[in-house]
């Protein structure tokens, strides 16, 4: 029964009164242990969402902090073709100071005729306009604020290309047809985006060295860019211009838009792991009601009591409300300190993808938070509340089980509105939000059905197992208790299911992608070649046993119109379509179908006539049928060409592929370049430093640099999302205990009716280890089935291949789950075996 306040104070009313009896409550609550259970699972809820909340307004504070840094200026804009010279008479007649660069990949050699891929950059004195790059004269030492732009004949490049090429700061540095001296260490580079070029280690020379390299030929991806910067008025007047002469494939950047690639790139991220702090408030609230009707359940005698002694109903209501309002506030306090030194986690786990100073963070995550816990307990305590509010005084004389009320229904209804509500504001999307709710609760029941067909299973091995005391009271405890037991499997298996699927994602699934290679799949893709050396480069790689080598003509063309009507990224919706409309597309030309092609509709070209051929994809994204005529701009000149047919690409081959061929006789005396994907076997990587060193302008991929470069970004934002998947396992271990306390009372006469009737101490604790163990065994099992199937499902209808699943998920699964679920155990059950039968008999 609860022990409350002398019955003088009670009749007291006031909102001063009730709030004195509200703390007094929550004091000796928590000294009772009423509340804790309630407390920790908002203070995980909190910890979850501002994790997330801090690391985001941090970043997106340094991008409003660094825009103009980032940019390298006021003003860029970028282009797949040289900048014309109009655009910078234009701003510097406004008084601006201007800049350019040139970006793109190349091979660099150094000592022993090694080479590495690496992002070249070309800048003009004057650069960055805005920031400062930072420069040392060693690696790891003490770096500075550069003067200048790299001298003529030096380039300033990252710490690991020296590493790399075993090179050192003064040695000679081999790009294209020049040799240049390595002259300082690039620590900081302002503007340095993350396009795909940006991986690989930078080399940056003066502008004025670019053409004794020989690496920009016809058919070369340049990109080039023009910086401006100065007043605010004359670089609006500037853009101002600008906008009405942009041609197509030129976009500007400007302080306002802070390098929206990174920000589009920070927000989906931003999003993805609220979605998945979202996952421990959804079970955070399921504990939360659990807790609350513990109380409530607890409470329903002194409050009846209370009420008897003369307190009315209104200060009943108000006194309760003032102690969960106390006990949230703590709460959300406590759950904002530990969603700060999670955030820090954050911050470490992704530390090479966030490579700036971050301002402190602003008081929008705290409020957040407590919006959050605030919401959770309105939603899912409340009902609970409601109905001890209207405990009648007559309860005294004679104990009646109450139902349901529709009001008490009403509020579970108001939370579940509430936390769809803050779904969709997360996901900043209502269709994306309505899709992660439903997938949530989707994997509720399912896992709800399986675990109550796991439970009728149990219940029927109880006759087996009649030599076996512990194992049958273990058994009946899982059957009988039903639902807490269903509610329980639930919340650990989701959470144990989101960390498996985490994993087998970063592992199986990239490794099951990569068996399905065959051995001798190109690992090494050749661009740049030109016409004249095709020949040359083939002979020097049949003599190196690369035999099956085929170079592939490309030619650069852009898309401009569609059946005589011009298009362009206005034209559609859909942003991949606006990015293939807007950029240029790699061409090539041939005369047969290639061996990893096969036609879908339609035919192959027929020799002589304009034709084209599309991936079936890119037909479907951009609206293209068999029989429409495409026209192309190829460096200024137009190509038309009817769509004869669409085939199906498959990419996974590693072998050169292209969205369209077109006939030899379309494309004929077209600037081009040449390309081709081999097979470079073990011991063999010498051939390729000797090749760029009598072909420099050739460009060299390594296909396994780019997928470890990729596994190492997986890691580092896995490591990220796992760690808030841990709060997902905690809330549910907490659901865990909750159910359990909830049956704390009944658990407790039962053990006093059986160690009446023989039962030994050390027979109940292992029947209860042996319940606890099943209800973790089996909600790892789920987990495991669960993760197992949708993996098989991405690698099978998304990834198009096949995983095999190892035992390690089933293993890990039923571990995890009995230790989680022996952590709820110790957490809720203490003490219950140790109260001593006849006390538990006399209260009864």
């Amino acid at each position: 029964m609860m022990d409350f306040p002398d019955a003088a104070r009670a009749r007291r009313p006031g909102l001063r009164a009730a709030l004195r009896l509200g703390a007094a409550m929550s004091v000796r609550d928590w000294r009772a242990g009423e509340l804790r259970l309630l407390a920790l699972a908002l203070v995980l809820a909190v910890a979850a969402v501002t994790s997330v909340g801090f690391l985001a307004d941090r970043v997106g504070r340094a991008l409003e902090r660094d825009a103009g840094q980032m940019l390298g200026a006021d003003l860029v804009l970028d282009a797949d073709e040289p900048i014309p010279a109009a655009f910078l008479e234009e701003a510097r007649a406004r008084g601006l100071e201007v800049s350019r660069t040139w970006q793109f990949p190349s091979m660099a050699g150094g000592a022993g005729g090694s080479a590495q891929l690496a992002s070249v950059k070309a800048v003009e004195p004057g650069y960055p306009l805005r920031g400062a790059l930072r420069v040392a004269s060693a690696p790891f030492a003490p770096d500075e604020p550069a003067r200048g732009v790299p001298p003529k004949g030096t380039v300033w490049v990252d710490a690991q290309l020296l590493a790399l090429l075993g090179l050192q700061v003064g040695d000679a540095l081999a790009l294209g047809d020049a040799s240049l001296r390595v002259d300082r260490i690039i620590t900081y580079e302002p503007d340095r985006g993350m396009q795909f070029v940006n991986v690989a280690p930078r080399v940056m020379l003066r502008a004025s060295d670019l053409p004794a390299t020989g690496l920009i030929a016809p058919g070369s991806r340049i990109g080039y860019a023009l910086l401006a910067a100065g007043e605010p008025r004359a670089v609006a007047g500037y853009e101002t211009w600008l906008r009405e002469r942009l041609g197509r494939g030129q976009k500007i950047a400007t302080l306002e838009s802070g390098r929206p690639e990174v920000r589009r790139t920070l927000d989906r991220a931003q999003r993805f792991l609220a979605l998945v702090a979202l996952l421990a408030v959804l079970i955070s609230a399921v504990a939360v009601a659990l807790a609350a009707g513990r109380y409530l359940d607890r409470h329903r005698d002194g409050v009846a009591v209370m009420r008897c002694l003369g307190a009315p109903q209104a200060l009943v209501s108000r006194m309760l409300a003032a102690e969960f309002a106390l006990v949230g506030l703590a709460a959300c306090g406590a759950g904002c300190l530990l969603g700060y030194g999670a955030h820090q986690a954050l911050v470490l786990a992704l530390g090479s993808l966030i490579d700036t100073a971050l301002p402190p963070p602003s008081a929008v995550p705290a409020a957040q938070g407590l919006l959050t816990g605030m919401l959770l307990l309105l939603g899912f305590a409340l009902p609970s509340l409601a109905r001890l509010r209207h405990v009648p005084p007559a309860r005294v004389l004679r104990r009646e089980a109450d139902a349901l009320g529709a009001r008490s229904a009403a509020g579970y209804g108001l939370g579940a509105a509430g936390f769809a509500l803050l779904i969709w504001w997360f996901a900043g999307d209502a269709r994306l939000g309505a899709v992660v709710a439903g997938g949530f609760l989707g994997a509720f029941l399912v896992f709800a059905l399986a675990a109550w067909l796991c439970i009728l299973g149990l219940a029927r091995l109880r006759g087996l197992a009649r030599r076996q005391p512990a194992l049958r009271f273990a058994l009946a405890g899982v059957a009988r208790r039903r639902a807490a037991t269903i509610t329980q499997v639930c919340a650990l298996a989701v959470g144990l299911m989101a960390l498996l699927l985490l994993t087998m994602t970063r592992t199986d699934l990239i490794q099951g992608w990569q068996r399905t290679l065959p051995p001798d799949a190109p690992n090494r893709f050749l661009i740049n070649v030109q016409t004249d050396q095709r020949e040359a480069v083939a002979q020097a790689l049949r003599r190196a046993g690369l035999a099956q080598v085929e170079l592939s003509p490309m030619v650069r063309g852009r898309l401009v119109a569609i059946n005589g009507r011009p298009v362009g990224p206005d034209d559609y919706e859909e942003p991949r379509a606006k990015r293939l409309v807007d950029r240029e597309f790699n061409l090539s030309y041939s005369d047969t179908l290639p061996a990893s092609n096969r036609i879908e509709q339609g035919r192959w070209l027929r020799p002589g006539a304009p034709e084209v051929s599309l991936e079936s994809g890119l037909a479907r994204t951009l609206g293209v049928a068999v029989g429409d005529t495409l026209r192309f701009d190829v460096a200024g000149q137009q190509v038309e060409a009817t769509v004869s047919g669409t085939r199906r690409v498959d990419w996974d081959t590693m072998r050169v592929n292209f969205f369209a061929i077109l006939t030899p006789e379309a494309l004929a005396g077209m600037p081009q370049s040449w390309i081709t994907s081999f097979h470079l076997p073990p011991g063999k990587e010498a051939v390729l430093p000797a090749l760029v060193r009598e072909f420099p302008n050739l460009t060299v991929f390594d296909v396994g640099a780019i997928l470890r470069q990729l596994q190492s970004v997986l890691d580092e934002v896995g490591r990220a999302v796992q760690l808030l998947f841990l709060f997902t396992l905690a809330a549910g271990v907490l659901v865990l205990a909750a159910a359990l306390t909830a049956t704390r009372d009944e658990r407790v006469r039962e053990a006093a009716v059986l160690r009446a009737l023989g039962a030994t101490r050390r027979q109940l604790a292992r029947s209860q280890r042996i319940e606890l163990w099943a209800v973790g065994g089996l909600a790892g099992l789920l987990a495991a089935a669960g993760a197992s199937a949708v993996a098989w499902a991405l690698s099978s209808l998304v990834f198009d291949f096949n995983i095999t699943l190892g035992l390690w998920p089933w293993l890990a699964g039923m571990g995890a789950g009995a230790l989680g679920a022996w952590a709820g155990g110790a957490l809720a059950l203490r003490g219950v075996l140790r109260t001593p039968p006849l006390v538990t008999l006399r209260e009864t």
